[in-house]
């Protein structure tokens, strides 16, 4: 049988005398509790959110069966939590076995993060007694035997106090090392990849309801330098008509505003009658109901309010989507513009065209009348996708003046 090095890490020392029919135990181990862990059906939703995502981006039309399909899966996994909780709570044997390997794992990785910072301080016989009751603490674990487990722990317990005691105490650099290393990687998935971003006014409505948390793209545009609203190089595209972008608001830089990509840089863009005029273009547009009632919520009181719209589908250089209207066009706005595009900007708009404090009136800033365009640094991504909805005549809205769970939101994708 061969012996542990001072130097070797405990995981490796171990792994050199497992048998093939441990090894294969273990594995099974592994995986049944990665499959029954409340992470599981979490961690489901997120693989199979990666896919349904890039296949709506890159094919809209496939979200007519793509969204369903979604849906039914995630609430699969809903059941499959839920099962998992009660099962896990409900079995006292699994309970007790579930508490103890976490124990038992704690420790095993405690030593092994001392045995590796030590190294050949730690003495051989140490080593190969430590590694010895490892694998009795392992043996115990895989064959699901909860006595022996704790026995088998608590003699690994009283081997390493004995031996590296002194040694036990996590140092302050540490416990700085793992907090820095996750808010690393959430820094770079907010910053590079995606960040969630909650719908708090109804100027986009009916596309995105108040309530609606959507997923935005960080990367499409190119990666942004936050603070300095700058984006050294492109990635994919730059910002192109009809996309719906989150943006740090040029105006006032405390605030984030979602809006719609109405004109690029060089496009002169005029809104006549409420429709939209692109280089002197109308963009055609058709009337769907001439009395649509939107929900929309009151700022001061969080009250919520029927507003009643003329809602049109309006066709964006070939972006298809629902915009509405007032009844009766307000004083002043019956032509607006034009207004000219500058280089690395974009004109934007609102879906709820007027109720929108957007490029046409200062993006909501002093001065609305001044036009405000949105440069491309101050853009923080695309909206892809509505992953959760708290709005109006949701799942349990009569207990919380209105507002519920949209069920029927969910994986809704934002045209």
């Amino acid at each position: 049988m061969s012996t542990a090095s001072p130097s070797m890490k405990l995981g490796a020392a171990m792994a050199a005398r497992r048998t093939p029919e441990q090894l294969k135990a273990r594995r099974q181990l592994m995986w049944r509790e990665l499959l029954t862990s409340l992470w599981a059906p979490l961690c489901g939703v997120g693989l199979a959110f990666i896919p349904y995502v890039t296949l709506i981006e890159m094919a809209p039309g496939t979200a007519s069966w793509a969204q369903p399909l979604m849906k039914g899966f995630g609430l699969l996994m809903v059941l499959a939590f839920l099962g998992l909780l009660v099962w896990r709570n409900a079995s006292r044997k699994e309970s007790q076995l579930r508490t103890l390997r976490h124990e038992a794992r704690e420790l095993l990785s405690e030593d092994e993060r001392i045995l590796a910072r030590l190294g050949t301080k730690v003495q051989p016989a140490v080593a190969e007694r430590i590694t010895e009751q490892a694998l009795r603490v392992e043996a115990a674990s895989v064959a699901g035997n909860a006595e022996a487990l704790r026995t088998e722990t608590q003699a690994l317990e009283k081997l390493t106090q004995e031996h590296l005691g002194a040694y036990r105490k996590q140092s302050v650099w540490d416990f700085l090392g793992g907090f820095g290393k996750a808010l690393l990687i959430a820094l770079v998935i907010r910053t590079v990849l995606v960040e969630p971003y909650r719908i708090p006014s109804g100027s986009m409505l009916p596309t995105l309801q108040i309530g609606d948390q959507v997923f935005v793209n960080k990367f499409i545009y190119g990666v942004r330098i936050p603070f300095m609203n700058v984006v050294p190089f492109r990635i994919v595209r730059e910002p192109k008509r009809g996309d719906v972008i989150v943006f740090n608001n040029p105006v006032d830089e405390s605030k984030d505003f979602i809006k719609r990509v109405i004109g690029i840089p060089g496009d002169t863009v005029e809104i006549v009658d409420g429709v939209v005029r692109i280089n002197g273009e109308p963009q055609p547009r058709t009337l769907v109901s001439p009395d649509f009632v939107v929900h929309n919520q009151d700022d001061t009181t969080g009250r919520w309010f029927d507003q009643e719209e003329v809602l049109y589908r309006e066709d964006l250089s070939g972006v298809v989507h629902s915009s509405l209207q007032h009844p009766m066009r307000l004083p002043g706005r019956e032509h607006e513009g034009p207004y000219t595009v500058p280089a690395d900007s974009v004109f934007v708009m609102g879906d709820n065209r007027d109720n929108s404090a957007d490029s046409r009136y200062n993006l909501g800033g002093p001065g609305g009348a001044e036009v405000a365009y949105v440069p491309y640094g101050h853009i923080k991504g695309k909206a892809m996708v509505v992953w959760l909805s708290l709005g109006w005549g949701g799942l349990l809205g009569n207990l919380f003046g209105g507002t519920g769970l949209r069920v029927d939101r969910f994986f809704e994708p934002v045209r």
